[in-house]
């Protein structure tokens, strides 16, 4: 794919397996037969992906009960993810792609706007993987503010 290739509902949500953020991997396989929230953010810590992770943790028990598990994915190292885990009490897991490459698979990574720059980047974005692995939703360019509660209202739950 290239970077600027997005996803769609139908496509194969591309396999990765990448550390979380005590250096296990964690494979999107290893969710096969339940349905995930995939969802990138640019980096751990900054006020906009602090109010986001913080906003799916809040939900957590409503997603889970719905039958959805949560990923987050962002290019910041395992040592970083885990100061942000702790320090926010996140309780769903978050991965680490230093390199990008899962990030540029889902389309997730590229070009964007950024105070009226063209700039490369992370593209933030979530996406409903199904319990087959096929793509749900595809949402690119989402707002860390209020997100959840959309996707929420979205999928019903």
């Amino acid at each position: 794919m290239t970077e600027n290739s997005r996803l769609s509902a139908g496509d194969t949500a591309p396999d990765f397996t990448l550390p979380d953020a005590d250096g296990n991997p964690v494979s999107l396989s290893d969710y096969r037969g339940r349905k995930v929230v995939v969802y990138f953010y640019p980096a751990a810590g900054t006020p906009g992906c602090t109010k986001q992770a913080c906003d799916f943790r809040d939900s957590l028990a409503e997603l889970n009960g719905a039958g959805l598990d949560v990923v987050g994915i962002s290019p910041d190292k395992p040592a970083k993810l885990a100061k942000f885990r702790d320090t926010e009490e996140l309780t769903f897991p978050l991965l680490s792609d230093p390199e990008k490459d899962t990030l540029t698979a889902w389309g997730a990574f590229g070009e964007k706007k950024m105070y009226g720059k063209t700039v490369q980047g992370v593209i933030r974005s979530t996406f409903l993987v199904d319990a087959d692995g096929k793509i749900e939703v595809a949402q690119y360019n989402v707002r860390a503010t209020g997100h959840v509660a959309k996707l929420r209202r979205d999928l019903s739950v």
